[in-house]
């Protein structure tokens, strides 16, 4: 296998996937400005674009039924991902953020109390806002604390964390 890049639609728009060599998920897009930019952006760790093999395939089967919300079950945490160039505080966040399941909701604060560092809510925020998996890494399931959505560095910003929370039915009581 090689690494590899390829885009594909969802109910929240086109979104792309990019992995490695040994079948791992580099990075995933949500959706960017166009489709140019989602390219550009996945090609930068030299992926080229490329018809996804069987492992991928499945992955985007995943990602696209979760985003429908035609599968609420299956929370991606089988999904193999290669954090090589993450921080130990990155890798952190991100695990303790996939255990997040589908229709639930943590606060950073809660986040940085579960990775053993309570106070550092703010740094948990900017890990997830740098975060290269969504939704694998379900970063939308991340608020503020108040009830307050918090913010969402994909494309269409706190509105599209909005509505992938809506979809899992998890929106209500975040005002």
């Amino acid at each position: 296998m090689t690494a590899g890049f390829a885009l594909f639609d969802t109910a929240v728009g086109r979104c792309g996937i990019a992995w490695g060599a040994d079948g791992a998920v580099t990075s995933v897009r949500l959706p960017d400005l166009s489709d140019d930019a989602t390219a550009e952006s996945l090609a930068r760790g030299g992926a080229v674009e490329s018809a996804p093999p069987p492992e991928v395939e499945r992955i985007v089967a995943a990602i696209t039924d979760l985003v429908s919300g035609t599968n609420l079950d299956d929370d991606l945490a089988w999904v193999p991902l290669d954090m090589h160039g993450l921080t130990d505080f990155q890798r952190a966040v991100y695990d303790a953020t996939r255990r997040i399941p589908p229709g639930s909701t943590r606060t950073y604060g809660e986040i940085a109390t579960e990775i053993g560092l309570p106070g550092s809510a703010r740094a948990v925020g900017r890990a997830l806002g740098e975060n290269p998996f969504p939704p694998v890494v379900p970063c939308h399931r991340v608020t503020a604390a108040g009830g307050r959505a918090g913010g969402f560095s994909a494309g269409g910003g706190v509105e599209t964390k909005m509505r992938m929370l809506a979809t899992e039915r998890a929106v209500l009581g975040l005002w």
